[in-house]
């Protein structure tokens, strides 16, 4: 099995993926650790700052130190220059939050996975001529469930995951899956600023069991 079909069925088992991006490096590498401590294998950095491709670059020597069987992803990647950049560093997997065709071309050309962000079906047409395995929805505080409920016949077989306004709650994650999609991206509504502004660990540990636990449930 390649990198890429690794990851993809990391996040169909994991059933969410993480994501998040803080400017402190250390602060970055122990929310890592606890996500993993509490059982995160597939996990989103994500690119949103300056300090961004440093603290991947970090993120990426505690890996091979602590998480050896972590998937490191990096996200907001919107250009070939930050695909390259980051994949340099190790990038495990790709997501963007457009469809730049451009980008899906270099993940293939090193057999990585590219999730791209889409909002329409022409986009999400326009993914898949592109070679997406993985869709992401985005954001999906805007589409909401009833969207992937009306256009997902126009896409048999197609994954998606959304991204952007997921909630916590059983409500927020069951009407995901009943309307279709194989996991769901958890960015602040689980790792919240003041999770990372005030080193909230035991929370976040916490936290991200309870909702693997309901995401299982709900799968």
């Amino acid at each position: 099995m390649n990198k890429k079909e690794q990851v993809l069925d990391s996040i169909i088992a994991q059933g969410m993926l993480p994501l998040f991006f803080y400017e402190d490096a250390q602060v970055s590498i122990d929310i890592t650790r606890t996500l993993y401590k509490a059982g995160v294998r597939v996990f989103e950095y994500t690119n949103r700052g300056p300090k961004a491709l440093d603290n991947y670059i970090e993120l990426k020597k505690a890996q091979k130190k602590e998480w050896p069987d972590l998937h490191l992803g990096i996200g907001t990647i919107k250009s070939v220059d930050e695909a390259e950049a980051f994949i340099s560093a190790g990038a495990d997997f790709i997501v963007s939050p457009i469809v730049n065709p451009e980008v899906s071309k270099v993940a293939s050309k090193h057999k990585l996975l590219w999730i791209p962000g889409c909002m329409t079906p022409t986009e999400i047409y326009t993914a898949q001529q592109h070679g997406a395995a993985l869709i992401k929805l985005f954001p999906a505080g805007t589409l909401k469930p009833d969207f992937l409920s009306a256009i997902r016949e126009l896409f048999p077989g197609q994954l998606f995951i959304p991204t952007g306004g997921v909630d916590t709650t059983k409500e927020s994650i069951l009407a995901w899956f009943r309307a279709g999609v194989c996991a769901v991206g958890m960015g602040s509504k689980l790792i919240s600023k003041k999770v990372l502004d005030e080193n909230l660990y035991d929370q976040l540990y916490h936290d991200t069991l309870l909702v693997s636990e309901i995401i299982q449930s709900c799968k």
